[in-house]
């Protein structure tokens, strides 16, 4: 199964909701980042690493599917 094919295949409930939850993380920490008064460095810091946790929580999350791949089927 190639990454387009996994992109599009079926998305467990669970990871459906842990794919909003790290998009969430990430547009609020884009806000935090982007945000036009100054704000403290480790505020910004942190922000930055929500920003790639998300990120990377939301990636993950899309591409787990439902269907086994055929090496753990018996």
């Amino acid at each position: 199964m190639n990454i387009l094919e996994r992109v599009n295949a079926p998305t467990p409930a669970f990871f459906k909701r842990l794919r909003n939850i790290g998009l969430l993380l990430a547009a609020i920490s884009a806000a935090i980042i982007a945000a036009p008064v100054a704000l403290p460095a480790a505020l910004v810091s942190v922000a930055s690493y929500l920003a790639v946790g998300g990120t990377v929580l939301s990636a993950v999350s899309q591409i787990t599917t439902n269907r086994e791949s055929p090496a753990t089927s018996p």
